[in-house]
């Protein structure tokens, strides 16, 4: 493993997690979006990772067998962001909403303030700990230099 492998897999992480924020961010700020362009309530994103270097297709075994051969962190990807369906939406009921169905209820997104909270606590103390990281192997690279003079 060279001195910049870790550098990029720290830096991968960082990229990950502040788009994970955004995407956090993106959804707090839509918590009360009724109406979207295309008429229907905003729905709730999230953000799946993936190992760089890995493709689904693999087996096991062959995926075993290059860890062995070859063990590098190669760091982290954003493979998707999908729509949450699973969790269902807010009903609440305010017939002089102008969204409001014909028995009067409005139907709002399915973010939950405290889940995305939450989850932004998480993503912001991976990316503390990426930076830690990275500033941990800069320090070393810095010493390793710094024997040599």
């Amino acid at each position: 493993m060279s001195m910049f492998t870790s550098f990029d897999t720290s830096a991968s992480g960082l990229t990950a997690q502040r788009y994970r924020m955004d995407i956090i961010a993106e959804n707090v700020a839509n918590a009360n979006t009724t109406r979207t362009e295309d008429g229907d309530p905003y729905r709730r994103k999230v953000v799946v990772f993936e190992e760089k270097g890995v493709r689904n297709s693999d087996s096991f075994s062959h995926v075993l067998g290059s860890i062995r051969k070859n063990y590098a962190g190669k760091g982290v990807k954003v493979t998707r962001v999908f729509e949450d369906h699973a969790t269902e939406m807010n009903m609440v009921y305010d017939p002089s909403h102008p969204d409001a169905d014909e028995n009067g209820y409005v139907t709002y997104p399915n973010v939950n303030i405290i889940t995305e909270m939450t989850n932004l606590i998480d993503a912001s103390r991976s990316y503390e700990a990426n930076s830690t990281a990275f500033t941990a192997s800069k320090n070393m690279a810095r010493q390793g230099l710094e024997l040599g003079q």
